[in-house]
């Protein structure tokens, strides 16, 4: 280890985080390494190593021959002010090396709160932040993720975006690094290659002009560039890279077990979620290939849980197959199987029972309205029947402790929906009172709201948000109607899910703003300690960008949106005809009931969507 590190970390809380040396790493000699990849995760090591997504593609880049992929993460505030103090550049994990040694920096984005964390890992490296002052091919910097969906905030930092599911673009991306490498090109040259890939989006081949009132007016787009960059899908998931020898961390971590992801995409369609319309379609693994999966992963890492995850878990056609698999195997060695993303409108008594046998934890359903005219609005498929009923299945099997998640803001909204969340609340409780098998421990009902915050490729996309204080005021309202001892209530910060729903639906304007933040000591913006709004007021004042343009003043259906150049396979007429039948309070029935024609089978060659 660097003597320099090593003598900082005493002093610094969870030296954990910045070590390396843990148990399935991937150390490569140097000497044997073609194209170093250093791949970020704008977040502290507890968040990076809990993703999947990051865990997949580690594996797959440090599968191929000559190429070593090593793992990077944001520091905590502690540790970074020891390295400014001590001149000590950001490094990566496995080698030590300070990653302005590498060819290229890779970001992971899940979190549009991350952003100024991407820019102040670059700033910690020594690499300028803005693409143009980056002159080389070496410190190429690219970044994926489900944010990447929405590109334009970062289109001056970021050299190209991969847009979609990482497996086979990964792959593709670094070996034509290798050739560029080997063939001294330069900078521009591997751009312009680079650009010929589908599912790659390289912003400087993009030019963005805007009307006096803010909006875009067009998008030029640089000879050789496509006009639509496609997003890519990985159809066959049962032969795609799946790492069962995962790094085991050396500290606890957010989501410290095993995860298994059984599918990909979502047969829903609530109208809210991003995630629901950009995963699209429909992928499943095999059963069979799970439990081997699951059982190859629990015997190399020694975890004593896993989790099978997925947008949505219960949906998955093969979950009572793989559960009849895996229960067995985990209570003969004493191993937690864990089912979130459960729906309240299949949640059955068989499966109830069959996760009686292993731990009990708290069940959670997602209603995210109160009644159920807004529950139609959004498309959320689920009735106050369904729920109670499904609470009473689960208070009758012994489960004491239901936690309840909804959201505020949505469009339509009125107090009256609001205040129907208590009444579900009330509904919930006499349900326990009549149903409950063990009254002894008595009732814990948590309920949360968060803060609507409309995404691009939504049907909410054109949406407004309401003000800060509007939500507040709702927050308040819905408060003073929870009376029950057994209710817990918490709520989003308003403030931070603003600035969300501006890097969300923001343009390349939005760029400056956030570096500006960053010069006036914003990072960490998702940890409650290091939020600072004035901050982020203060940069938006000095660039002159007013925050309400992305929020409060919504999109018209025929202006230009900054992602329009991005294609996620679910075609633009029909988020709009979702959109109207929103307002109509028209539900669209879930793609295994009938498809609703999205488009996103196209992503398919074999035209099928697997739901």
């Amino acid at each position: 280890m660097n003597q320099l590190i090593q003598r900082i970390l005493p002093t610094v809380q969870k030296p954990a985080r910045y070590t390396g040396g843990e148990y399935n790493e991937i150390i490569k000699n140097k000497e044997d390494v073609r194209v170093r990849v250093a791949f970020c995760f704008p977040d502290t090591y507890e968040i990076g190593m809990s993703n999947v997504g990051m865990r997949i593609l580690y594996g797959v880049m440090n599968e191929m021959d000559g190429v070593w992929c090593e793992r990077v993460f944001a520091p905590w505030a502690d540790m970074e002010e020891a390295m400014k103090t001590n001149a000590l550049p950001l490094w990566a994990l496995e080698s030590q090396d300070p990653i302005k040694d590498f060819d290229m920096i890779a970001f992971t984005i899940g979190y549009e709160m991350c952003y100024t964390n991407i820019l102040n890992m670059l700033k910690l490296a020594g690499v300028p932040l803005r693409s143009a002052d980056r002159h080389d091919l070496k410190n190429i910097v690219y970044a994926g993720g489900v944010c990447a969906f929405n590109p334009e905030p970062l289109a001056d930092y970021i050299d190209f975006f991969a847009l979609g599911e990482g497996e086979e673009i990964a792959v593709q991306i670094v070996e034509l690094y290798d050739r560029a490498k080997q063939g001294n090109w330069t900078k521009e040259e591997y751009l312009r290659q680079i650009a010929k890939v589908p599912g790659i989006y390289v912003p400087s081949m993009y030019e963005h002009v805007y009307h006096e009132d803010g909006t875009i007016r067009e998008i030029v787009v640089a000879e050789g560039a496509p006009k639509k960059v496609t997003k890519r899908i990985i159809e066959d998931l049962d032969n795609a890279y799946y790492p069962t020898k995962m790094i085991v961390p050396s500290t606890e971590i957010v989501h410290d077990r095993a995860n298994l992801e059984v599918f990909r995409g979502c047969i829903r369609g609530c109208r809210f979620c991003q995630a629901g319309f950009s995963c699209r379609p429909v992928r499943r693994k095999s059963a069979d290939i799970l439990y081997r999966q699951a059982v190859e992963t629990l015997e190399d890492s020694g975890h004593n849980e896993i989790t099978l995850s997925s947008l949505s878990t219960s949906d998955y056609r093969q979950l009572p197959t793989l559960t009849d698999a895996l229960i067995p195997y985990c209570k003969d060695n004493r191993i937690n199987l864990s089912v979130p993303s459960l729906r309240a409108d299949n949640f059955s008594r068989e499966l109830m029972q069959k996760l009686q046998t292993l731990r009990k934890s708290g069940l959670t359903f997602a209603a995210e309205a109160g009644t159920q005219r807004l529950r139609d609005v959004i498309n959320k498929n689920l009735t106050e029947e369904e729920i109670l009923t499904s609470c009473a299945i689960a208070f009758g099997g012994g489960w004491n402790n239901v936690k309840l998640y909804f959201m505020l803001g949505l469009p339509t909204e009125t107090d009256e929906d609001v205040l129907g969340i208590a009444e579900l609340v009330h509904k919930v409780i006499l349900c326990w009172k009549e149903h409950a098998s063990n009254k002894k421990r008595g009732l814990r009902v948590h309920v949360a709201t968060a803060f609507f915050v409309p995404k691009p490729h939504t049907p909410f996309q054109w949406e407004q948000q309401i003000t800060p204080e509007e939500y507040l005021r709702r927050c308040k309202l819905l408060k003073s109607h929870l009376y029950s001892k057994s209710v817990e209530y918490n709520y989003h910060e308003p403030y931070l899910s603003r600035l969300e729903a501006v890097m969300a639906r923001g343009d390349r304007r939005v760029g400056a703003v956030i570096e500006a933040a960053l010069e006036r000591g914003a990072r960490l913006d998702g940890w409650d300690e290091f939020f600072n709004y004035s901050a982020w007021l203060d940069a938006f004042d000095a660039c002159g960008v007013d925050p309400e343009h992305y929020t409060v003043r919504g999109y018209g259906e025929s202006e230009i949106l900054p992602w329009d150049t991005i294609d996620v396979g679910v075609r633009k007429d029909f988020l709009l005809r979702e959109k109207r039948r929103a307002y109509d309070e028209k539900v669209t029935p879930d793609c295994r009931s009938a498809c609703s024609g999205c488009g996103a089978d196209q992503l398919l060659r074999e035209v099928k969507c697997d739901a």
